[in-house]
């Protein structure tokens, strides 16, 4: 079944436009309430958590609602990162996690993911039949079986807590002066306390949200404010994360980036190593770097591919028994501590390895070297279909002529934003700008 408000990680858009509505949330809780409201005669519970957003108010409100109304009982964790979702609702024996962010998005955006019993975000085919019934309608709870609502406040005490023990026992961060851009989301209380507790040095950025500025010239996204202040203070490392904290960027000593192939590439390796990485390989989407595949095979290691989106790589992983796995844009999911990608715990496995190794963050962070790669977005209207267009198609044809056997080239639909994806990878940078370029420009110009 074709979903018409789920995309590859929930359901996102600018806050007040459709389908980003209270009423829409109202009716998504309704319906995912009846979805997993299974049988009687016992409690039914949802926990909701949230990042900083101004509009996230708003819709926790209208998810509750609509999850009470169907006998659901609703825990309020408040701003906590989406990995802790999926760690509680687990935990607390829920039903259903619901994670109100949207991510890297600016501010006057927002969406709504799910997470099931299991801690484990939705396959396709449930998240299609949760639109069925919000299509359909669902029947409320009669008046004696409404759910009730409680704010839970030490949500983020035991996520701290859980990510804390993933390091070895007795490991201590101390003599690491550590700067952590909390983007001015959901970790900016957590991110700091955690490291603080494992005795680095922490200096903080982003952390002082107002419901506006998340994301803002700040996280994954935007390194720069952190490696000026890497930089500025003399920082061993920085560790960037993303509005919900489920990514990570990770900066050397001189304010150099490592984006999340680097950090899986010396994760693998390391896991490989001790023992740990379970199958002998890596699993990772089409959008990360061929460098990054050739380093493996060098290792003896596989890289599995996958389509874009980090649920589709845990999928990949729980079905072939692997626990390492991630993307390029900063997901790491390592399934022997957390269900879904967490940018603090992939983080603080970078801190372990310099502490274990004794080496500079520069020395850790460029594990191999990437394929020279590119990537462009193209912005287009809702109801235009430009990959549909006759010279688009045929600018495609011919981009990937040009680049067989010299590289490969990879046209995708965003799915959280009305964006066209144009990326490419070849030795050959002259070819590479090429193919790109004439790519975009057929796009652009269908999109007049």
């Amino acid at each position: 079944m074709t979903r018409k408000f789920f995309g590859t990680d929930g359901v996102r858009g600018r806050a007040n436009s459709h389908p980003m509505t209270a009423e829409m949330a109202l009716k998504l809780g309704a319906a995912a309430g009846r979805y997993f409201r299974r049988g009687s005669g016992r409690e039914h519970r949802v926990v909701i958590g949230k990042d900083t957003r101004l509009s996230g108010y708003m819709f926790e409100t209208a998810m509750t609602a609509g999850f009470t109304s169907t006998g659901m009982n609703v825990f309020l964790l408040g701003p906590v990162p989406t990995p802790a979702v999926g760690m509680l609702t687990t935990s607390m024996r829920a039903d259903v996690g619901v994670m109100i962010s949207a991510s890297h998005n600016p501010a006057e955006d927002n969406g709504i993911k799910f997470f099931g019993p299991d801690g484990f975000k939705l396959s396709d085919e449930a998240e299609s039949e949760i639109e069925r019934l919000m299509e359909e309608g669902v029947e409320p709870a009669q008046a004696d079986n409404i759910g009730r609502a409680k704010r839970i406040d030490d949500g983020r005490f035991r996520y701290n807590e859980r990510v804390k023990s993933t390091l070895p026992r007795g490991m201590s961060l101390q003599g690491l002066k550590v700067v952590i851009d909390c983007a001015h989301g959901a970790a900016y209380r957590t991110a700091p306390e955690v490291l603080w507790e494992l005795g680095a040095e922490v200096i903080p950025v982003g952390t002082a949200p107002n419901g506006k500025n998340i994301n803002d010239h700040c996280g994954s996204t935007y390194v720069q404010t952190a490696a000026e202040a890497v930089v500025a203070h003399g920082a061993d490392v920085g560790i960037c994360l993303d509005g919900d904290a489920d990514r990570v960027m990770i900066l050397d000593e001189r304010g150099q980036v490592a984006d999340g192939d680097q950090l899986m590439g010396l994760m693998a390796k390391t896991w490989a190593d001790q023992g740990r990485l379970a199958g002998g390989a890596l699993v990772a989407t089409v959008m990360s770097n061929l460098g990054l595949e050739r380093f493996l095979e060098a290792e003896g290691l596989r890289l599995e591919r996958t389509a874009v989106g980090d649920r589709y790589v845990v999928e990949r992983m729980r079905a072939g028994g692997f626990n390492l796995g991630g993307e390029q844009s900063g997901h790491i999911v390592m399934t022997d501590y957390a269900t879904t990608g967490d940018g603090l715990l992939a983080g603080l496995q970078f801190l372990a390895a310099m502490v274990e190794s004794g080496r500079k963050a520069s020395e850790l962070a460029q594990v191999f070297e990437p394929v020279p790669q590119l990537l462009k977005n193209v912005r287009y209207a809702t109801g235009q279909l430009p990959l549909e267009e006759t010279q688009v198609k045929a600018a495609i044809a011919d981009a990937e002529a040009k680049l067989s056997g010299n590289g490969r080239l990879l046209i995708r639909k965003s799915g959280t934003e009305p964006l066209i994806r144009v990326m490419a990878e070849s030795v050959d940078e002259a070819v590479l700008n090429a193919a790109v370029d004439s790519v975009v420009a057929a796009v652009e110009a269908a999109t007049q």
